[in-house]
């Protein structure tokens, strides 16, 4: 998997960043994440995926905190959900899980002195936080009784070696609402969507692509790959023909993580001198 080498230099640098901290937190999370892009541009033909997010915090101040993360979430839609008839006709579908590493930053609207153990009331503020991230794909559908990995076939005949990459950046942005519980525990809800600088995440961008192309490219899985480049015939009157509209090129693809976790403060421990 290409991106594990990202990670790990995503962590080092956020490290370096917070080596002087006086507090550091730890943040687990859980939830859901949605997708949103050509088969399911309004939500509707997707189901809710899972979500888990693991950050490391420092509170630079009161207002301002800097934090690495890694997350892991499930995304799937199906033109056969959708209330639009051409994408229903179309009927395609995917199912993808995604693995990111995330560097951000957030401003919270209030005073947050989560490590003071002397404060005399609980704390609570929202925030706002944005980020950059480096993420691993992996769209892929059923077909015939089988699970194919859609990348690799060209659906919309792409050659051999010019496929999109699994591995993409991804700018995050979103805001929450933190509350202290005790001076070492405190609970988060976030929501954070990632915008993408492409339109494959779900396989499908542009146009349909020539039969004969896709095959030629793709050897003794070319009638796999043309099954699933056009799948309308599955459920009556096939509609890709080379050329026409498959997918919206102009719209990149994105998702968004809906999670509610706890945190926990690590105080620094100040030895005294002899």
């Amino acid at each position: 998997m290409k991106f594990i080498p990202i990670l790990p230099f995503l962590i080092v640098l956020g490290f370096s960043s917070i080596s002087k901290a006086q507090y550091w937190e730890l943040q687990t999370m859980a939830g859901v994440t949605l997708y949103h892009g050509d088969i399911a541009p309004d939500f509707s033909a997707q189901t809710p995926g899972m979500a888990v997010n693991f950050f490391v915090r420092r509170n630079v101040d009161s207002r301002l905190s800097l934090r690495v993360g890694a997350s892991f979430g499930t995304l799937s839609a199906s033109d056969s959900k959708s209330l639009n008839p051409y994408r229903k006709a179309r009927n395609l579908s995917f199912k993808s899980t995604v693995f990111e590493g995330s560097l951000g930053i957030e401003f919270n609207f209030f005073p947050y002195h989560h490590h003071n153990k002397g404060r005399k009331k609980i704390q609570q503020s929202p925030y706002i936080l944005a980020g950059f991230g480096i993420f691993h794909h992996n769209p892929k559908a059923d077909y015939k009784g089988a699970t194919y990995a859609l990348q690799p076939l060209g659906t919309e005949g792409q050659a051999p070696g010019q496929e999109y990459s699994l591995v993409q950046p991804a700018f995050i942005i979103g805001g929450g609402f933190k509350i202290d519980i005790t001076y070492q525990w405190g609970i988060i809800i976030e929501g954070a969507t990632r915008i993408l600088f492409f339109d494959y995440l779900d396989d499908v961008s542009d146009t349909y692509a020539d039969p004969r192309l896709i095959k030629g490219h793709r050897g003794s899985l070319g009638s796999v790959a043309v099954g699933l480049a056009d799948r309308s015939g599955e459920v009556g009157q096939k509609i890709g023909y080379p050329r026409r509209q498959r997918g919206d090129a102009k719209t990149n693809d994105g998702y968004t993580m809906f999670s509610i976790g706890i945190t926990h403060t690590i105080h620094q421990i100040k030895c005294h001198a002899w």
